[in-house]
This record gives structure tokens, sequence and C-alpha cells, in this order.
């Protein structure tokens, strides 16, 4: 109801000024007033126009994304469209307000009359603006091709700037980075164009988590191995497709274990690589005291 609240305004005052301009004619005025009466009914029109469309586009889009729920866990379909429309929209406001505030001057005549003289210049206008506008014409385009390249969507979990977070909002000129302590991280768009960034959900929400354990020598690998399956089975993070350990490096004084695990988003790979990592630890603390990390001192007598 407030979408359709939104359209009824401008329907309205584009009403309003059908009965207005049929009324003009009966009225008792000064030709003056009447051209004044009819520039500023004009500008409203053009304005009201605008605003109509606008509302459309917006209700339009409201209409088509209903249907798609990106608060599922399989959202990749949804956020991929919500992306597209919410800058494709932007683009198109953008457009229809730059020509409605065009039209809109082009009533007066003053403001025509320089409009005009601009354009007798517009070469040497076009070289000065252009320069002026370089990072805002850039900063607008990149916003253009991230709709239409797809790096980043709406919840895309990523990790910019050392920070591990979701996309929150893309914008014609910048994008939020919701970050996992509730911070918000503000981006020019150029920068998902011009630097290198990780993307966790690019093509579907599950992900491998890992978790880095390190031991003495003496550590029995089997067992380790039969308990973090046994771990995994418990916890309802672990989406079932994958568990593993396997030895990655082995130092001087200790071994370099990696369990690797599957979940079903990022979120649930947090949490399970937290989990797994403290219950191993429990686990060899409790089961094999003597080959947790230790430095070995031999004497000659």
């Amino acid at each position: 109801m407030k979408k359709v609240g939104k359209i009824l305004i401008p329907l309205i005052i584009i009403l309003l000024h059908i009965g207005l301009s049929l009324s003009l004619q009966y009225m008792n005025l000064k030709e003056e007033t009447v051209i004044l009466i009819r520039k500023i009914m004009n500008v409203t029109i053009t304005f009201a126009i605008s605003w109509l469309i606008m509302s459309l586009i917006n209700f339009g889009k409201i209409l088509l994304l209903r249907h798609f729920n990106i608060d599922t866990k399989d959202n990749l379909a949804a956020r991929k469209l919500l992306t597209r429309f919410n800058i494709l929209e932007k683009i198109l406001f953008v457009i229809i307000i730059f020509i409605s505030i065009a039209a809109a001057l082009m009533n007066f005549e003053s403001i025509r009359r320089i409009g005009i003289s601009l354009f007798a210049s517009a070469g040497i206008a076009g070289i000065i603006i252009g320069l002026a506008a370089q990072k805002l014409i850039g900063t607008f385009l990149a916003g253009v091709q991230l709709a239409l390249t797809e790096p980043i969507r709406i919840d895309d979990v990523v990790i910019v700037e050392n920070e591990w977070g979701w996309i929150e909002e893309i914008n014609l000129t910048y994008v939020v980075v919701r970050i996992w302590d509730k911070r918000r991280l503000i981006l020019p768009t150029t920068y998902f164009i011009e630097n290198p960034f990780q993307n966790w959900t690019r093509v579907s929400a599950d992900i491998l988590g890992t978790v880095f354990i390190y031991t003495d020598y003496t550590i029995p690998f089997d067992a380790i191995r039969n308990e973090l399956e046994r771990l995994a089975r418990q916890s309802e993070d672990w989406d079932g497709q994958v568990v593993n350990l396997q030895i990655t490096d082995a130092k001087d004084n200790t071994v370099e274990m990696r369990a690797l695990v599957s979940s079903k988003d990022s979120p649930s790979a947090w949490n399970l690589r937290v989990y797994l990592r403290e219950k191993l630890i429990e686990y060899i603390q409790s089961n094999y005291p003597e080959c947790l990390p230790k430095s070995r001192i031999v004497i000659n007598k």
C-alpha cells in the first residue's frame, strides 16, 4: 500500500494539472499572469511525470522480485536479480532526473539562451567539464560495470581491506559492506574494479573451511581423523559433504594437521571451524597430553 501511495501522489498532481489547464481559459486573468502560471505548471507537470515514471519503475521491480527471497540458503539467483535491478533502477533514476531538470529549465527564456550559447562552445566546455568530472564519471561507469559483470552481488560474502563481511548495498558511486561485528565499510565502486578482493559466494553459497592443529610427532593421526569425523557428524553446521584430515607440514618441533570441512554458507563454516578447533584441542589434552607441542633437549653425558 505504501508503494501504491507513492504512485497516486504524482497521478493526483497530473490530474490537477489537467483540470487547471482546462479552467485557465475560463479565468479572467492577465496574459502575463497566464504565461507565468503555465510556466510553473509546465515545471510541475515535468517533475510529476518524472516522479510517476520512477515510482512505476520501483513498483515494477518490487513485483518482479517478490518471488525471490535472499534470506534462503540457496539464494544465488535472487541475489543476481536483486543486484541487477537495484543498479539499473538507480541508473534510470539518474537519467530521468537529469532529463526532467533540463526540460524544466528550458521553460525559461533566459536559461534557454544560456543553453544555446553553451552549445555554441560545446567543444571547449566539454573538455573542461570532462576533466573536472573525470573522477565522478569513472565512478558512475564503474557502477554500471558492476551491474553488467557482477563481480559482487547483494549479500555476497567478501573479504576487503582485511575485513570479512557481506555486501549490503550497491549504489552507482559506492558500495556498503556490513562487517561481521556490525560496522559498515564504505568503498567506492571503482574499488571492486581496480583492486583484488575475495568473494566467497561468487558461484555458490557453500564453502570449505580449514582448521590447523599443531602437535608433537608422536600424535596418532588415525585417532584424530576419527574424532574429527565424529565431531563433524554431531554438528548442525556441517553439510555432510567434505570432512578430511591431512598432514600439511612438518616443522622442527611440530607437525601441522589441517582439518578440511564443508558448510552450506560462510557463517556456518565459521561456527564449525571454531567448534572443531576447540573440541580437537580438548580431545588431545584429555587423551594424548604427551602429544602436545614440546621442545626436546638432548644432553650428552
